[in-house]
This record gives C-alpha cells, structure tokens and sequence, in this order.
C-alpha cells in the first residue's frame, strides 16, 4: 500500500509542476497579446528594412476581417511557448531531480544552463542574419 500512495503523491507533485507552468504560460500568453502589435512590429522589421530601398511602396494587408485577431492570438501563442518553456523545463527537472544520483545532477547541469542560452542565440542568429539574407535573397529573385 505505501507504494500506491508514493505513486499518488508524485503524480500529484507532477500535476502541481505542469499546472504552474501552464498558468506561467498562460500569464505570459496574456502579456504577450497585450503587446501583440509591438511584437508583430519587432518581427516584421527584418521584412521592412529589406524593402525600403524599393521604388514602389509596400505593406502588409489583412485579406479576411478575422486576420488581424488570429495573428495575434498565435504571436501570443508562440511567444509564451518561447519564453515559457524555461519555466517547463526548470519544473520538469524540479520534479525529477529528486531521483537523480548526484553524479547525475552534475552531468545534467551543463545541458540545464547551455540549453537556454544556446536556444536564444540560435533565435537571435535567425532574426539577425538568415532572416535578412533569405528575404534580400527571393524578394530579389522573384524580379
């Protein structure tokens, strides 16, 4: 019977983990609507910058009335999966570091602090270099 209830109570433990990242997540996706139109302003700039320089004037349209609102709610979606996925991986290991051997905490450790930042340069190097270099490279082959 005391494994029935050791079982419980880590299924309740990983209940409580998953339940505060999703509401950290929901938070953020919250946040991240509010300040939809500034995000979406901040990722359109690579797009902006490499059609300046054209002739004729460009922008970005809205073909359906709903659009507007279904971008946003998914720049919302995906900024708080970006920025909440730390928070669901720090609980995550929360909640199985209790069975690790310290040997095992050690190894783990490195790949716990290189994987967030190793995620955020590789986004950084995608906005500031490839993003640019693809949008110069087919706006200017489809001429």
């Amino acid at each position: 019977m005391a494994d029935s209830n050791s079982f419980t109570s880590h299924l309740i433990e990983l209940r409580s983990r998953l339940l505060n990242s999703l509401i950290f997540i929901f938070i953020v996706f919250v946040i991240s609507y509010i300040f939809a139109e500034y995000i979406y302003n901040f990722l359109v700039q690579p797009y902006a910058e490499a059609v300046k320089d054209d002739s004729g004037t460009r922008r970005l349209i809205f073909t359906a009335l709903h659009e507007t609102f279904i971008t946003y709610i998914k720049l919302a979606f995906f900024s708080s999966i970006f920025l909440g996925s730390p928070v669901l991986l720090i609980q995550i290991y929360k909640f199985i570091a209790p069975g690790l051997y310290k040997n095992e905490k050690k190894a783990l450790l490195p790949y716990l602090i290189s994987t967030p930042i190793l995620f955020l340069l590789g986004a950084l190097l995608v906005y500031y270099l490839v993003m640019p270099l693809a949008i110069k490279f087919f706006y200017h082959l489809k001429r």
